[in-house]
Parts: C-alpha cells; sequence; structure tokens
C-alpha cells in the first residue's frame, strides 16, 4: 500500500514535470497616426495564422486622427486567448515606432518584457519633451532596444519602411520562425509589387541585424 503511494506521487511529480508549457507573446504594438502600425499588426497577425496560433488582438485606437497616439493590444497563444486586452505587467513586448509612445505603456510590461523602440520622433505636440530626456528615460528599462528606425528605413530604400524595421528589431522576442514574418511580409505587401516586397524584407532583416548590436 505504501509503495502504491509513493509510485502515484511519483506520477503526479513526472505528469507536472513533463507538462508541455504554454506558448503565451502579449505584446503592445505603439506609435502615432500614420506610421504604420496597422501594417506591424497584420505581419504579426498573418504569421500567426501560417503557424497555428491563437491570437487576438484589441481594437487599434487613434487611426482617426493622423499623428495621434496609436496602440493595440496583441495576443499570440497556442490554446485559445480569453481576452484582447494584456493586464498591466504582462507584455512580454512593447514595439513603439516613436519613442515617447513606449514609455507610455510602461505599466504593461512585465518585469522580464522587451522594450524595442524607435530613436526618432515624431513631434506632434507643442511641448514634446527633449528626446534626450525620453531616450534616457528608456534606457532605465532592464531589457531595451532603441533604434534609429528612420535612418536604417532610408538605407533599406523607403523612409516609410521605419514601421517594418522596428518589426525586424522585435523579431527575436515574437516566438514564431523569422522566416514566418518574411512570408506575412511576401503575402501582406505582393500587390504592391515586387520591389515593395523587396525593400520591406530588406527592412525587416536590417532591423533584425541591428537589433543584435
Amino acid at each position: 500500500m505504501h509503495s502504491d503511494c509513493n509510485q502515484e506521487k511519483k506520477n503526479r511529480i513526472f505528469k507536472s514535470v513533463n507538462k508541455p508549457s504554454e506558448m503565451k507573446n502579449d505584446i503592445i504594438i505603439s506609435g502615432v497616426g500614420g506610421q504604420g502600425i496597422l501594417s506591424i499588426a497584420a505581419t504579426i497577425g498573418l504569421a500567426a495564422v501560417a503557424n497555428n496560433l491563437f491570437l487576438k488582438q484589441s481594437e487599434v485606437h487613434g487611426m482617426s486622427q493622423r499623428g495621434g497616439d496609436v496602440q493595440s493590444h496583441f495576443r499570440l497563444s497556442d490554446k485559445p486567448v480569453s481576452s484582447d486586452l494584456i493586464p498591466y505587467g504582462m507584455a512580454d513586448l512593447i514595439i513603439s515606432v516613436e519613442p515617447m509612445e513606449s514609455l507610455r505603456y510602461l505599466p504593461w510590461l512585465s518585469k522580464n518584457g522587451w522594450i524595442v523602440t524607435n530613436s526618432t520622433p515624431m513631434i506632434n505636440i507643442p511641448d514634446y519633451p527633449p528626446v534626450e530626456d525620453i531616450i534616457k528615460e528608456i534606457r532605465k528599462v532592464k531589457n531595451h532596444i532603441v533604434i534609429d528606425a528612420d535612418a536604417i528605413a532610408r538605407e533599406a530604400g523607403s523612409s516609410r519602411a521605419g514601421n517594418i524595421v522596428i518589426l525586424g528589431a522585435a523579431s527575436p522576442y515574437i516566438q514564431m520562425p523569422f522566416s514566418s514574418l518574411e512570408d506575412a511580409i511576401r503575402k501582406l505587401f505582393g500587390k504592391k509589387g515586387e520591389e515593395v516586397v523587396a525593400i520591406n524584407l530588406k527592412a525587416i532583416k536590417a532591423g533584425r541585424e541591428n537589433s543584435k548590436k
């Protein structure tokens, strides 16, 4: 009897240790209107579908006003997702195309989460803080990547591809193969022609390479 109880306990421990862990990626995408937040979300969404992941995305707010702040919660998992909103302190990643907007969503970032942001501001308010002060605050976050996405995008062939550069810089922290994001870009921009696809593929690769520096 005693032996049977010990064996049952061992079986429970074994099942607990070997239980597959849930894949979860809670992402906040931010910026201002006109910076291509929808394209970032669409690329991640297409890649998620290709990887048979569950996803929920909150409504993108602020797009009606060009230059207004924009944000969306994006939740990926290999299990069904109940809510489209990320609780405070639970985001794994903040992807921001504008530096001050990245700071706006810090309360959502988890203790071990990453913030990936563009260093180039879009000054859309009269009392916009000094950029140096904003970058200084971002660098106080333990896990951060700050790159000049606009400059990298110009080198890739289009100043409008800064959003895709930022996506590339964030890609190591998105739990999907990088090739899935590349395929999603081909699908998303395919109707715009091979040149546009090539520029955006170059942009996402350049962003990923710069995130490693």
